[in-house]
């Protein structure tokens, strides 16, 4: 079995560029809790909205969907699932309120780990929930003609306890030195988690819930009010890139974590920078809905198509966003891009 010794590897991850993305998320970080501080009525939103996103987005990278008004019913606690899907959602949802509640009590441990795993599949019937996995698993990519490709060969069964145990131990041992940031190591222990693959199912959204677990721990609570869950959805592409790269000679013990970690650093920096713009929004609180639309495209670098605009206010309606972009053509404010399915929008710059 091999060892883990995040802080041997640790020394090799201070890059330069590593180390940029830690400067913006500390920045981030300081100016997000002047805003909490300040504004902590005006978040409840953010809070429900992200709690949906993170939902539905972590289990539609597995492929577990349902519909949007059942999805936020579950989500709301409103009705009782029924689907096979809808009962693994319900189970995320708690899952995902356990974390945001008593994260401080929850200590990365493997007794832990467990428990969450188990109540991720309370509602399902599934005997699998709370226990390691009990036979070798493998993480397959299924290819444009439907043949499956191994992409890697996690830990094998036997190997799971301990292998869980290890890196819990690692990443305890890390964190008490103060000098390592606990972003890093995050990164590590997660990219660790998923090689081992200890369930038979349920690893990849377990491995996102405990990103927030440690994030939350170590002080990066932007999660709760912009969906993570959602941005690693979003460029699922670029996560499994990098987890492929990362994962290369892993049970040599001589991978790279880089990639992983500077994916992982880059999605909580475009968490605070959505933070940061939803926030401005909501404390400007006699924005008309368009107004805020406006703004969204005014301070857009770029073009920006309107599911992107969808995202960012995902309380305003699609036939109240297809308005205000009319509304906004027709005062010359903005520029429509293209036509159907690929049209953008920008802002006039002329109109300044």
């Amino acid at each position: 079995m091999r060892q883990f010794d995040y802080k041997k590897e640790y020394v090799k991850l201070l890059t330069p560029d590593i180390v940029a993305l830690l400067t913006a998320i500390h920045e981030y970080r300081g100016e997000q809790g002047l805003y909490i501080e300040s504004n902590k009525d005006t978040l409840e939103q953010l809070l429900v909205i992200a709690k949906i996103q993170s939902t539905e987005a972590s289990n539609r990278i597995e492929g577990i969907v349902t519909t949007n008004s059942r999805l936020e019913k579950i989500v709301r606690e409103k009705t009782m699932p029924n689907t096979r899907s809808e009962k693994e959602i319900a189970g995320y949802r708690d899952v995902l309120s356990t974390i945001h509640e008593t994260y401080e009590y929850i200590p990365p441990r493997a007794s832990f780990i467990l428990q969450l795993h188990r109540d991720l599949f309370r509602y399902s019937g599934q005997p699998i929930g709370g226990k390691y996995k009990n036979s070798d698993n493998m993480i397959k990519e299924v290819l444009p003609d439907g043949t499956e490709k191994v992409r890697f060969q996690p830990a094998p069964a036997w190997e799971t306890p301990e292998a869980v145990d290890k890196i819990c131990d690692a990443y305890e041992l890390a964190l008490q030195d103060g000098n390592l940031d606990p972003l890093i190591l995050s990164a590590m222990f997660i990219l660790d988690f998923l090689c081992i693959h200890p369930f038979s199912d349920g690893n990849g959204r377990m491995s996102r819930l405990l990103t927030l677990l440690l994030l939350y721990r170590a002080g990066y609570t932007v999660g709760k009010y912009i969906s993570i869950e959602k941005l690693i959805a979003d460029s699922k592409e670029s996560y499994y890139e990098t987890l492929e790269e990362s994962s290369r000679n892993w049970h040599e013990g001589s991978n790279d974590y880089a990639p992983f970690v500077r994916y992982m650093l880059g999605v909580i920096v475009a968490a605070y920078r959505e933070f940061t713009g939803r926030a401005f929004l909501l404390k400007k609180g006699n924005f008309t809905k368009t107004a805020r639309i406006r703004e969204i495209i005014k301070n857009n670098i770029g073009t920006i198509t309107k599911t992107q605009i969808k995202d960012q206010c995902p309380d305003i309606s699609t036939v109240t966003v297809q308005r205000a972009l009319a509304e906004l053509l027709e005062q010359g404010e903005i520029i429509k891009i293209g036509g159907g399915r690929y049209t953008t929008y920008t802002w006039n710059l002329e109109k300044e």
